[in-house]
């Protein structure tokens, strides 16, 4: 294990922005993590735990504690009963774990395929897509405990999982490194084929599960959402902004706002317990950011307006700049707040 001093953190996000760590260490077993966080304790170090870096906008002055990258591997399984339980190392490509259970023909992420990261930060986001989320098939996380140096098993229920959310990042944000992730998926089980996308790409056919693998993959390239080399739209942090969730109260205000006004209507998604979870995208191009609107060196995807992207040499400070433009404009208009959907770390005030 070799802690390293002022590495720079742009490189190892997506975005491309921000400053360095003052300190560094990449730790391949969890004995390493272990140490790691010791040595920070014993100096009074914060520490941050970076995953891939597909969801995440460092500040220009980067951050002044210990940043730990896991890079755990390894994948193992089990069958119980009618469930499969794939246990994966924290710093495990999550996309290449997807294709894995979809190639063992187990069902419930394939339509979380495409999504960068590693298989530790997924359940720090409770990442989702086209109607899957991973905290519905997650049976337990296996974490280290930073204050105390305690290795413990967290259960589903423990973790809190919500749209986006979590524990680790929400109330116990900063407290755990996740070493491991156990995951329950349905043998020789239906894919999900529940979003419009999926609907119109299959049409009236019955897809296998790595068809709707590839059928995701395809589609998240032509909104920019896919890592590939090269591509200036993939130079963002993914979606940067939640889609808002309301209550049955706030969508039909909006409605009716939306009709006063003539504007068309809203793609809505129930989201349980009379809830609506609208489109944010579609908020913010009617608020008039198009696609491809730029602001000197950061700007929006022309794939997705959605993401936020790095034309080119931009800063942290420029990201947020547009971020706070977006949101002041969207409050403007329709009275909603979107909230981000990245960590943002190393900022001295709190953006909301």
């Amino acid at each position: 294990m070799v802690i390293r001093e002022s590495v720079p953190l742009a490189p190892l996000t997506t975005l491309g922005v921000g400053g360095p760590a003052r300190f560094f260490v990449e730790a391949q077993e969890a004995d390493h993590v272990c140490q790691a966080v010791g040595w920070a304790r014993e100096r009074r170090l914060p520490v941050f735990v970076l995953g891939g870096g597909s969801n995440l906008v460092v500040s220009d002055a980067g951050f002044p504690g210990l940043v730990l990258q896991p890079g755990i591997r390894g994948i193992s399984s089990r069958k119980e009963g009618a469930r499969i339980f794939f246990t994966v190392g924290a710093g495990e490509d999550w996309d290449a774990f997807v294709g894995h259970a979809v190639s063992c023909n187990c069902a419930g992420i394939e339509c979380l395929s495409g999504i960068p990261g590693t298989a530790g930060a997924a359940p720090v986001q409770n990442i989702g897509a086209y109607g899957q989320e991973a905290g519905s098939v997650i049976d337990r996380v296996d974490a280290l405990e930073i204050v105390t140096g305690a290795r413990t098993t967290l259960d589903s229920r423990r973790c809190a999982f919500g749209y986006r959310q979590s524990i680790f990042n929400t109330g116990e944000a900063g407290r755990w490194v996740i070493l491991q992730v156990t995951f329950t998926l349905q043998p020789e089980g239906a894919p999900l084929v529940a979003y419009k996308d999926l609907q119109e790409h299959f049409g009236s056919s019955q897809p296998t599960l790595a068809e709707v693998r590839e059928a995701v993959r395809q589609i998240r390239n032509r909104k920019g959402m896919l890592l590939v080399e090269g591509e200036e739209d993939a130079r963002s942090a993914g979606s940067f902004f939640k889609n808002p969730v309301l209550t049955t109260r706030q969508y039909s205000a909006l409605q009716r706002l939306l009709r006063e006004r003539g504007d068309p209507a809203i793609p809505a998604y129930p989201a349980g317990d009379s809830l609506h979870k609208i489109s944010a995208a579609w908020l913010i191009e009617q608020a008039g950011f198009a696609k491809g609107y730029a602001r000197g060196r950061v700007g929006i995807s022309r794939k997705h307006a959605l993401a936020l992207v790095n034309l080119g040499g931009a800063t942290a400070a420029e990201v947020m700049a547009l971020k706070s433009e977006i949101q002041s404009t969207v409050r403007r208009r329709f009275g909603i707040d979107l909230h981000p959907e990245p960590i943002l770390l190393g900022f001295e005030e709190t953006h909301g």
